[in-house]
């Protein structure tokens, strides 16, 4: 990595920003939980559910695209804070439009969870998938994507109008949500709500796209995932969402 890089990839203000809005939203997130935890089940229609997952995302994801962010702002000459916000706007906007299948998976997944034969196929079948996306050919040329920083800037470079930096958020987006959307759906599982779970789902996020060694990572999370859909049919407790008598959080 050269200097030129390295100065580049270092946190500007703009992108510390953007990490606090991260742990702000980790913080409400976590509050919710114990909220809706303790009222017991508590249905959400659509528009709140896509409100709680956003926030839930840019908790989990925000952290994960700093480095590029932080290399975004340097590289634009004026109005940092607002360039970057319109990115980080773009880069939600596809996470919470990804809220509305959620929606209707963590549905179908509440009027299941009563039926535990049911409910054990389809936590089995979760993890399954999960396991076998993260072998595909889409999910590492997406986790290339996201982990290729500065060939993103040069390509980025090249928008051009009042919504490029949404556009770029957009495009970014859109591949974090094809690296990322298999292991999420593993909260159907989990439970929506459970932070546990979100913790160790935005730990693994972070190491497949920054670690060096972050591809070979995937796979070993593609072989956790296998276990657990086997481990599902002996050890109910694996997908409390599913198997824990109502799924955490109520949703």
């Amino acid at each position: 990595m050269t200097s030129a890089t390295f100065r580049l990839y270092r946190f500007t203000p703009q992108t510390a920003g953007l990490l606090i809005v991260a742990a702000t939203a980790w913080l409400v997130t976590v509050r919710l939980s114990q909220e809706m935890e303790s009222m017991g089940s508590m249905g959400l229609a659509l528009p709140p559910f896509v409100g709680v997952w956003t926030l839930m995302m840019a908790g989990m994801m925000l952290p994960s695209i700093a480095p590029l962010a932080s290399m975004y702002s340097r590289s634009v000459r004026s109005s940092r804070l607002t360039r970057l916000a319109l990115f980080g706007a773009g880069y939600l906007v596809v996470w919470a439009a990804a809220g509305i299948p959620a929606f209707g998976l963590t549905s179908l997944a509440s009027n299941i969870a009563a039926n535990s034969i049911t409910s054990t196929v389809a936590a089995a079948a979760i993890f399954a998938w999960c396991g076998l996306y993260q072998l595909t050919p889409l999910k590492r040329r997406c986790l290339e994507h996201c982990r290729s920083p500065l060939a993103l800037l040069l390509h980025y470079g090249s928008y051009r109008g009042a919504l490029r930096d949404m556009r770029a958020g957009l495009h970014h987006g859109a591949y974090c949500l094809g690296c990322c959307w298999s292991l999420f759906i593993l909260l159907i599982a989990f439970g929506i709500m459970n932070v546990l779970a979100m913790v160790v789902l935005a730990a693994v996020v972070l190491i497949e796209k920054l670690w060096t060694r972050g591809e070979m990572f995937s796979r070993a999370v593609a072989g956790a995932a296998f276990g657990l859909a086997i481990a599902v049919w002996f050890f109910p407790g694996v997908a409390p969402g599913l198997l824990g008598g109502e799924m955490r959080g109520g949703m």
